[in-house]
């Protein structure tokens, strides 16, 4: 490996489910990646299993996460997003997000990374069929459309349940709770729905992309379903995806930032 000065460094913001198991992937070693830092809203809960790492990172505040590392990977709660993104794209650096909702309530952020030469790469995530969805762009995309189906305990406190007054708990078969477009559902399920949003950055935009969510009792895994007709190909495509610790978010979220990191400075780069 690499000596650690000539590694890129990276810095991760958040010790939740995804957070976790990012930062344990890259104590473990990543090729060319170095683990220099980590940010969390409660430090002392996470100082126990972060000091029998191999090389324990520095714990700072999110706003000197920027200072210490060229990657900085954002897998806190959407509010903190820009507070995490523009200190590292204003210093021409890459900020990797995962809570891509707040990038619609944050646009800017985009133009910010493009002036200053820094980067927003937003991982495949939960989904599936980004690349697809990516070439198509590339000629003309007609539709598209993500159906979203997930156990009850991932989408309770959701603002679009709560402000309408949806109850869903006990309920015995699957409810339809929002239909819409990514950029409503973006605002209606902040903490569940950034796939949706991923779609729709990927292919025809946030108020094309349209989206059916569903609270449905009889499935344990979070679906999704994507269905794409454009010019160059119509595909389908579905996803049922373990929860993690936490319901709202799939096991397969914090290996698709790992694959990510690791395909920065993979020999070999498989898809686009």
């Amino acid at each position: 490996m690499a000596d650690s000065r000539t590694r890129t460094r990276v810095a991760v913001a958040g010790l939740g489910a995804i957070g976790a198991d990012v930062v344990k992937a890259l104590d473990q070693g990543i090729d060319g990646l170095a683990l220099v830092a980590v940010s969390s809203q409660d430090p002392a809960k996470h100082r126990a299993w972060l000091a029998e790492l191999k090389a324990p990172p520095k714990v700072l505040p999110i706003v000197d996460l920027a200072d210490v590392a060229d990657i900085v990977v954002e897998c806190a709660p959407s509010k903190l997003v820009r507070s995490i993104v523009a200190p590292a794209v204003e210093r021409g650096k890459t900020a990797v997000v995962l809570s891509v909702g707040a990038l619609l309530q944050n646009e800017d952020l985009i133009g910010l990374a493009r002036d200053h030469g820094g980067q927003i790469i937003v991982p495949t995530g939960a989904l599936i069929g980004l690349d697809a969805v990516t070439a198509a762009a590339l000629g003309t995309i007609h539709s598209a459309r993500i159906v979203t189906r997930k156990p009850v305990a991932g989408l309770l406190g959701a603002p679009h349940l709560v402000e309408n007054d949806i109850r869903i708990e006990g309920i015995t078969e699957p409810l339809q709770v929002f239909e819409g477009s990514a950029r409503e559902a973006a605002k209606g399920f902040p903490a569940n729905l950034n796939v949706a949003v991923a779609l729709s950055l990927a292919g025809i935009g946030p108020d094309r992309t349209r989206v059916e969510i569903w609270a449905d009792p009889t499935v344990t895994r979070n679906t999704h379903r994507i269905e794409v007709d454009s010019d160059s190909a119509r595909f389908s495509m579905t996803i049922e995806n373990i929860p993690s610790e936490n319901p709202k978010t799939g096991r397969i979220t914090a290996l698709s930032v790992i694959a990510c990191l690791r395909k920065l400075r993979a020999p070999l780069r498989v898809g686009t």
